[in-house]
C-alpha cells in the first residue's frame, strides 16, 4: 500500500471533502467501510487493477457491485477514479479517507494484532479500557489476527503501543537480561 500513498492522497482528500459537503460523516464512513470490505476479494482487487480490461469493463464492474450499496455520490467519485486510471488505489484511497473521516469524526482507530480472535465481550471491554486511557470518546477497532504471535495482544492508538503478547515479554525480558549482563 505504501508504494501508491503519494498518488492516492489528493483523491482520499478530494472524496472526503465532496461527500462531507453532500452527506453525513457517518454516511462516508459507512460507504468507505462497505467498500473495503469488498475489496478483500482479491479478485476484484485484480480485476479493477488489470490494464487489459477496458475501461468500461471497469466502469461496468464498479456499477454492478457498489449501486444501491453504497451512495450514489460515492460510486460516481468510483467511476471517476475509473476514468482517471486510478481505481487501481482505490484500497489505498479508501484506507486512506476512512482515517481521515474518523479524525473528523473525533474517534480514534486502534489498531489491534491478536494471536486469535476476539470475542465481541473482549472487544467491548478493550474499547472501554482504550477510551479511558487515550482520553475520547470513540474508539474502533482494526483487528488483525497474527497466528505467529505468541499469546496476548499488541494495540497501537495513536503514537502509543500496548504489548501484552508473550512475544513482546519475552523481548523485554531478554532486552532486561542483555542490560543487567553488561554491568
Amino acid at each position: 500500500m505504501a508504494e501508491n500513498v503519494k498518488v492516492a492522497q489528493p483523491y482520499a482528500n478530494a472524496f472526503i471533502q465532496m461527500a462531507s459537503n453532500k452527506e453525513s460523516l457517518d454516511q462516508v464512513i459507512s460507504d468507505l467501510i462497505s467498500i473495503q470490505a469488498t475489496l478483500k476479494s482479491k479478485d476484484l482487487t485484480q480485476a479493477l487493477s488489470n490494464p487489459l480490461i477496458p475501461l468500461g469493463g471497469k466502469k461496468n464492474i464498479v456499477k454492478s457491485i457498489f449501486q444501491g450499496r453504497i451512495n450514489d455520490n460515492t460510486v460516481n467519485f468510483l467511476l471517476v477514479l475509473c476514468d482517471k486510471g486510478r481505481i487501481n488505489c482505490l484500497e489505498t484511497i479508501t484506507y486512506l479517507g476512512l482515517e481521515m473521516a474518523y479524525k473528523q469524526a473525533s474517534v480514534e482507530v486502534a489498531h489491534v494484532i491478536t494471536s486469535s480472535d476476539m470475542s465481541d465481550s473482549q472487544q467491548e471491554a478493550l474499547v472501554e479500557k482504550l477510551k479511558s486511557m487515550a482520553n475520547v470518546k470513540q474508539v474502533k477497532l482494526e483487528i488483525t489476527v497474527d497466528k505467529g504471535l505468541i499469546g496476548g495482544f499488541t494495540v497501537q492508538i495513536g503514537s502509543r503501543i500496548i504489548d501484552t503478547s508473550i512475544q513482546g515479554q519475552l523481548r523485554k525480558l531478554a532486552s532486561h537480561l542483555g542490560a543487567s549482563s553488561s554491568r
